[in-house]
């Protein structure tokens, strides 16, 4: 049995004696602690997916780590964005674009949208506060924020540091929050795919770091943020490269089920692996924690799947719902 687990064990047993268990209780606040809550694409479930307004969200609600993804513009510039295409799912032109910005409500736009085929400053163009699944997440509104208002845009890394800084900085916000902002992790995806290098098509040799890794690590160094970055990725060569460029930033290995050698994750420098939730088991999270891996899945949305999670012995869940697992931490 893993420590986590059995900790968590001993606390049910304590809990129990004194006649305090129940299907909605709050987990015990010591076992709890350390547990890194991670909002994934900012607070996707709330707001629009990886704009500021749902980044803002994250950091109201106190989570630990802001989780997102990266891709990389023609001009250099490292975007935070998921989609390799700026999509009208999710997307639409603002007020006044320039006519050379194209469109994401004309198909016959699609490759001029590519990420990668577009500059920072073409990127300001997009309105992104479209919800592409309202089944999925009804509660995901476009509405404003207080600092960040209703900008929807795709923004680059270096713009959400220093919105993070301004809102560690804003008197509007509590002294809860600005020591949330002041400590915040970064969960940053960086969005190569081994079977598809065109949405970041730089040259990358799959062994030492591109120019989209080396940009990346820039932004970091810039803003002094080594100790609170996590570098994740499907794609382990980048985790590598990155780890090979600056061997003392934390690696995260995502993979799509619970499949995975986690013998070469750990010794090739990861130090957590995050799977998909739906296929772990207990077992699983003993044979990673042996290894020294933490284990953080993805992407968790509903208190039953945070109770099984937790009670398996996970150390921490990204998430679209961060409001619904802070309640069920009761933080």
């Amino acid at each position: 049995m893993s420590r986590r687990l059995a900790v968590f064990a001993l606390a049910l047993l304590l809990l129990e004696a004194c006649g305090a268990t129940g299907g909605d209780e709050l987990l015990p606040a010591p076992f709890m602690a350390d547990f890194d809550v991670q909002g994934h694409r900012g607070a996707r479930g709330l707001r629009p997916e990886s704009t500021l307004p749902a980044f803002e969200t994250a950091l109201d609600l106190g989570v630990t780590t802001l989780e997102l993804d990266l891709h990389f513009s023609a001009d250099g510039q490292i975007v935070v964005w998921h989609d390799p295409v700026i999509g009208p799912d999710k997307c639409r032109l603002r007020d006044n674009a320039p006519s050379t910005i194209p469109d994401p409500d004309d198909p016959r736009t699609h490759a001029k949208r590519a990420v990668a085929a577009l500059t920072g400053d073409q990127l300001q163009w997009f309105q992104c506060d479209r919800n592409p699944n309202e089944g999925e997440f009804p509660e995901q509104l476009a509405k404003s924020t207080e600092l960040a208002g209703d900008d929807f845009r795709v923004v680059t890394l270096v713009e959400l540091f220093e919105f993070v800084e301004s809102y560690r900085d804003s008197p509007i916000k509590s002294e809860t929050q600005r020591a949330t902002a002041a400590t915040i992790r970064f969960n940053v995806e960086t969005k190569r795919r081994p079977d598809d290098p065109a949405p970041i098509g730089e040259g990358f040799d799959g062994v030492e770091a591109g120019p989209f890794e080396l940009a990346l690590l820039e932004v970091v160094s810039r803003f002094d943020l080594e100790e609170r970055i996590v570098v994740q990725s499907f794609d382990h060569r980048s985790l590598w490269a990155v780890h090979s460029a600056s061997p003392d930033l934390t690696l995260a290995a995502l993979t799509p089920d619970r499949f995975a050698d986690l013998e070469t994750l750990a010794g090739n420098g990861a130090s957590i692996w995050s799977p998909r939730y739906t296929s772990l088991r207990s077992q699983d999270i003993e044979d990673a924690h042996r290894l020294g891996l933490q284990v953080i899945p993805w992407t968790v949305n509903d208190p039953a799947s945070f109770a099984d999670m937790i009670s398996m012995g996970v150390d921490g869940i990204i998430t679209d719902r961060p409001d619904l697992l802070l309640a069920h931490l009761g933080r």
